[in-house]
């Protein structure tokens, strides 16, 4: 890629966004992180330059927002007005029908399969699959071998859990939680968090 893409984040999943960007072809130049730990120093190499509020002021170029917490990409993605990109590791395996939002990450060992939907700022992340015609709406998060059956809609917000299963046609409401390993055989309500197998919900 020509252009050079600036990370904003700084920590363990910002290592694995950069990864994946250079295995894209990209070529990304700093880093922003609020952490005061992280500025002045490097993530893979990448410098971290300053605070995420001084991005606003800098040659940013491309962007990809690179927090695991779904609030905090929703939030950001609110407050900084950059021309965000989406990120497919060459190592995942993702049909050519998909369709892929605006900053979207999908990492090495992930499998989207035809006619699905990924949603901005969502996050497929190492070895997750999505079979057909599923839904990953804005924000959300699919945790490192989670797999999702066909037609499973993942509501704006919504985390699925390491591991964690969900069967054909079912949903996950708008920033709800699948714990990791559980299993949902029924729909997941709006704001709750569901764990076990099958899953069932502990809190709202």
């Amino acid at each position: 890629m020509s252009q050079q893409l600036t990370v904003i984040g700084a920590g363990g999943h910002a290592k694995v966004v950069i990864s994946a960007a250079r295995a894209a072809g990209w070529h990304v130049g700093m880093a922003f992180d609020d952490d005061p730990a992280k500025i002045g120093g490097e993530v893979l190499g990448v410098p971290v330059v300053g605070p995420v509020s001084e991005a606003l002021n800098a040659d940013v170029g491309v962007a990809v927002l690179a927090f695991g917490g779904n609030r905090v990409r929703a939030r950001l993605a609110g407050e900084l007005d950059f021309e965000w990109v989406s990120i497919v590791h060459p190592a995942a395996t993702v049909h050519d029908s998909v369709e892929i939002a605006a900053g979207a990450v999908i990492f090495a060992g992930a499998v989207v399969q035809p006619d699905a939907i990924v949603g901005k700022h969502a996050i497929v992340n190492t070895g997750a699959t999505i079979d057909h015609d599923g839904v990953i709406g804005p924000f959300a998060h699919i945790a490192p071998g989670a797999n999702l059956a066909g037609e499973v809609d993942i509501r704006e917000g919504a985390f699925v859990g390491i591991g964690a299963a969900v069967i054909v046609g079912c949903s996950i409401g708008a920033w709800a939680v699948l714990g990791a390993g559980a299993v949902a055989t029924t729909d997941v309500a709006a704001g709750v968090t569901a764990v076990g197998v099958p899953a069932r919900a502990v809190s709202s």
